[in-house]
């Protein structure tokens, strides 16, 4: 089994300097283009946004304080990939996509952040969850034939009752099933989670079943933003990030790598703490790699900064790096400390957490889908 590491502590850290505005463009901010592809979870503002950004044609993604991925096996991740997509066109979501699909490589995401495993099926497990939850996105929320936002309450409504699965009274449990059949995101779900609990024991499936209702939260307010026309304001979507996160895909490290967290110690308040400070980093980081694919009116941080605080877009992405880079070493004391004072599983997780990161560093740095 690969090994893993722990994050040391390096406890100086300076701010780094602001970016001089870049010369404004000649040319108008471009319109909206439609859909921004696979796993984007922002909503769209086009119609606020647009007149209220400043938006410059070059921008420059400072380098971030993060770990490096500790191993790459493009062939491992190759075979969790093809599984992949197998998997998805079985299910019947991505359909007419399943090119792009295989194109942005999830499965090497997966064996990058997994480093403490070699076994695709475990591996095929975790992608098999990860696109479940992002097929919500690219379904129903961005790329769907139906992509509407008064639809996403009733939709969350049934794919939280396949996530959990509910019991209804004989005579009506088939109408329900009905539905699930024809809904390839609530098949989806509902292979997802059998294949997973072949793994993962009752405990963990139920963390599972958690991240997901709180992400469902967060695509209700996503909901609001565009039915309402609303422009969040950055404290707003900071706490959004906070539902809407890679929470789902990172509470899977022990199953994943074939271990159990104690629960007294997952729920604990300065675990729980550092998870989610890990989540929001590790999602900020995705705002900042996604922005070269999507439509610039999007809504993420950087733009929310530069409309709120009427900064150059270079400034507003630095502004979001230093977020990220305050969020990585507060972890990284964190989970330091938590893995010297707790269990070996403690330990373990702690730096699965940290591994987890650099992995998908990695991979959004590398990825088709973004380069």
């Amino acid at each position: 089994m690969p090994s893993y590491r722990l994050p040391e502590i390096h406890r100086s850290y300076t701010p780094r300097p602001a970016t001089p505005a870049p010369p404004a463009p000649s040319a108008a901010p471009r319109p909206p283009t439609g859909p921004s592809g696979v796993g984007t979870s922002a909503a769209r503002l086009a119609e606020r946004l647009a007149d209220d950004s400043p938006r410059e044609s070059a921008v420059r993604v400072p380098p971030l304080y993060c770990p490096d991925a500790v191993r790459d096996d493009p062939a491992l991740g190759d075979e969790v990939n093809r599984r992949l997509v197998e998997w998805a066109e079985e299910i019947g979501i991505y359909e007419g996509r399943l090119d792009k699909l295989e194109s942005c490589q999830f499965g090497h995401l997966m064996m990058l952040t997994h480093p403490d495993t070699d076994d695709p099926d475990r591996l095929l497990a975790a992608a098999r969850c990860a696109l479940s939850e992002w097929s919500v996105d690219d379904h129903w929320v961005d790329e769907g034939e139906d992509a509407a936002p008064e639809l996403i309450g009733p939709r969350l409504a049934l794919a939280h009752a396949v996530v959990d699965p509910v019991r209804l009274p004989v005579r009506y449990a088939p109408e329900f099933e009905r539905v699930v059949q024809k809904e390839p995101v609530l098949r989806a779900f509902r292979s997802a989670l059998g294949h997973l609990s072949l793994i993962a024991s009752p405990t963990q499936v139920a963390r599972l079943r958690h991240e997901l209702a709180v992400m469902f939260v967060g695509y209700g307010q996503e909901a609001e933003w565009r039915t309402s026309s609303r422009v969040p304001a950055v404290w707003e979507y900071l706490m959004h990030r906070y539902e809407n996160a890679f929470f789902p895909c990172m509470v899977l490290l022990d199953p994943i790598g074939g271990y159990e967290l104690p629960p007294q110690e997952f729920a604990d308040a300065r675990v729980r703490g550092t998870y989610l400070y890990a989540g929001t980093a590790a999602v900020l980081l995705n705002d900042l790699y996604s922005m070269g694919k999507e439509d610039p009116t999007d809504t993420n941080l950087p733009n929310l900064i530069a409309r709120e605080e009427g900064c150059s877009l270079q400034d507003a992405v630095d502004r979001t790096a230093d977020i990220h880079d305050e969020l990585m070493h507060t972890v990284e004391a964190e989970a330091a400390a938590l893995a010297a004072a707790g269990s070996p599983e403690l330990g373990r997780f702690m730096a699965g957490l940290w591994n987890w990161m650099g992995g998908s560093k990695h991979w959004h740095a590398t990825s088709p889908r973004y380069n």
